[in-house]
């Protein structure tokens, strides 16, 4: 197949982690199994950077080109919004140029240039979304009522969508989506280089060791984890994620996590690494005990999928993704947030069976390995693709003048 892939504000070659890393992570590992299994892939995204060419090859069958919006400088989503017709227009070029035979949106500002750029193509757009931000206003986080409005005529107005997690599935059916137009096919994992076999990082003794890899501190629970060592005599805390190293003591947040560790008299079992490389992030996790991950919301959670990869046991709270990938007592262990006391009974009892805690371990990997395999996630997400291409059966979809206007008034402005 030929496929374009929209990723208009996450660039999947960048050389510095952008905010949404796991989406970047997602649409560049996709893209290269695809070309490995004979697809021709081009990913358009904007140009986010001085200097940057017309197009880089990514992978054999995969190119990124790229697309000038605005100004050549990082761009926040609400930046980005104002610039989506000038995007859409110049993709609108290069699509009807070459002809994909589908287009895959990731996040929600591509789906509204990929739709205005292919209109009157008669090319079908799939749609990922990557987190919904009514999902996450319904679990009581800040979103914009304006990017609710555009998802949910975003939903209405392409062919397929591609769901990343069970819970955003559902949330795409309330807001109006046809069931059968709905695929739940999760982000993968490269079992070749997270894998419980290989070095780790960090030398350690006996002491056990909790890993957390973050780049929302707040948010993923750290200083939840930070009160519970209090409860777990002699265990060590090690937090990934953040500025770098060199930044790490002039970051306000880094500072105050600081503070509360010694306040609660751990200080000296708590250390932050500040950002690590991602080429280091599977030698981090194998040299845990236990990873941890706490947030009261998440599309997909990557970090415990590839902890469990490693064969490293994760504690988790039951949300979002995390119900997918984690059995509770199989894979890892779920908890509820902002409970320290109640983690650290968790974390103690784990820590205390070398035997169940290694079952977890095995089960995780084998789990990872039967289901999350990018050769199986691109296998599914083709049968998404066939499914919308113009030798299927089209589906009719009723005309809904709300989401068109949404739609015009959003790429408009």
């Amino acid at each position: 197949m030929n496929i374009a892939m929209v990723s208009v504000h996450t660039n999947p070659v960048a050389t510095e982690a952008p905010s949404h890393e796991g989406l970047r992570i997602h649409v560049a590992e996709l893209a290269v199994e695809l070309g490995r299994q004979g697809h021709r892939v081009t990913i358009y995204t904007r140009r986010g950077g001085l200097g940057a060419g017309e197009r880089v090859e990514l992978a054999p069958n995969v190119d990124v080109e790229f697309i000038s919006a605005g100004n050549a400088l990082p761009m926040s989503e609400q930046e980005m919004l104002s610039h989506v017709r000038e995007f859409a227009d110049r993709l609108a070029k290069r699509l009807a140029a070459t002809r994909p035979d589908v287009i895959h949106a990731h996040h929600w500002l591509s789906g509204l240039a990929a739709l205005s750029a292919a209109d009157g193509l008669d090319i079908p757009i799939v749609q990922s979304f990557h987190g919904l931000a009514s999902l996450h206003a319904r679990t009581g986080v800040n979103a914009s009522p304006a990017r609710i409005r555009m998802e949910r005529a975003l939903g209405r107005g392409v062919d397929a969508l591609i769901a990343t997690t069970e819970s955003e599935s559902a949330e795409l059916a309330r807001l109006g989506v046809t069931r059968r137009r709905i695929a739940a096919v999760p982000s993968g994992v490269d079992g070749t280089k997270f894998t419980p076999q290989g070095d780790t990082l960090l030398s350690r003794g006996e002491t056990p060791r909790i890993v957390m890899v973050s780049r929302r501190f707040a948010e993923d629970g750290v200083a939840t984890v930070i009160q519970a060592l209090t409860r777990i005599p002699d265990a060590e805390l090690v937090v990934a994620g953040g500025p770098s190293r060199e930044e790490l003591d002039g970051d306000p947040e880094v500072h105050e996590l600081r503070m509360a560790a010694k306040e609660a008299g751990v200080a000296e079992r708590v250390t932050f690494l500040g950002h690590v490389d991602p080429a280091d992030v599977p030698a981090l996790l194998r040299s845990a005990d236990l990873t941890v991950s706490l947030p009261s919301h998440h599309s997909f959670g990557r970090v415990p999928v590839e902890s469990m990869a490693c064969g490293t046991p994760v504690v988790v709270t039951a949300v979002g993704g995390h119900l997918d990938t984690v059995i509770d007592d199989v894979t890892g262990v779920y908890a509820r947030p902002e409970r320290p006391a109640e983690l650290a009974h968790r974390i103690r009892g784990l820590l205390s069976e070398g035997t169940h805690l290694a079952a977890l371990g095995i089960g995780g990997a084998d789990r990872v390995r039967a289901r999350y395999s990018w050769e199986r996630i691109a296998n599914e997400t083709l049968k998404v693709y066939e499914s919308v291409c113009p030798a299927s059966e089209p589906e009719t979809v009723p005309e809904d003048s709300t989401h068109e206007e949404d739609l015009e008034f959003a790429v408009a402005s």
